[in-house]
């Protein structure tokens, strides 16, 4: 089994960008993280960070074609602008796990609506890192069945 990991806009600067709402943990860290977890449930993680809505949706199109059989998204600001990005997902085949380490429920009301939660299959979020971890079993669940 195969899950790709993306992670959008600004999470490349994890571990200096506003620690007290994101943590100390960097993007490294995190993919290293999943990485373990996925190789302990028998799976394979691809990672990559873009802060650019194309090559998102590239990806999400990769995956849909047999790259992946499951996504972990982290789509930044990108969750509450992105109509194209939500297509994307929607148009996908396999499961999406829509993820992000600050509980965004509880921040500026603009982060409230996610475009994205109604074509996940799930949304796991203010767990920091390990909703990433959370993330890839979740992913990796719905796509054994």
């Amino acid at each position: 089994m195969r899950v790709l990991v993306l992670h959008g806009p600004n999470l490349n600067l994890l571990g200096t960008r506003e620690p007290e709402v994101y943590g100390t943990a960097t993007l490294a860290d995190i993919d290293r993280m999943v990485a373990e977890r996925a190789a302990a449930l028998g799976a394979t993680v691809s990672c990559l960070q873009s802060n650019h809505e194309g090559v998102l949706i590239d990806a999400l199109h990769a995956a849909g074609a047999g790259d992946a059989d499951a996504v972990v998204l982290n789509a930044g600001g990108f969750t509450h602008t992105s109509v194209a990005l939500r297509d994307a997902v929607g148009a996908l085949q396999i499961p999406v796990v829509e993820v992000h380490l600050s509980n965004t429920a509880a921040r500026e009301a603009f982060r409230h609506r996610s475009l994205l939660a109604p074509v996940a299959i799930g949304t796991i979020q203010g767990f920091g890192p390990t909703s990433y971890v959370l993330g890839v079993e979740a992913a990796l669940a719905a796509a054994r069945g």
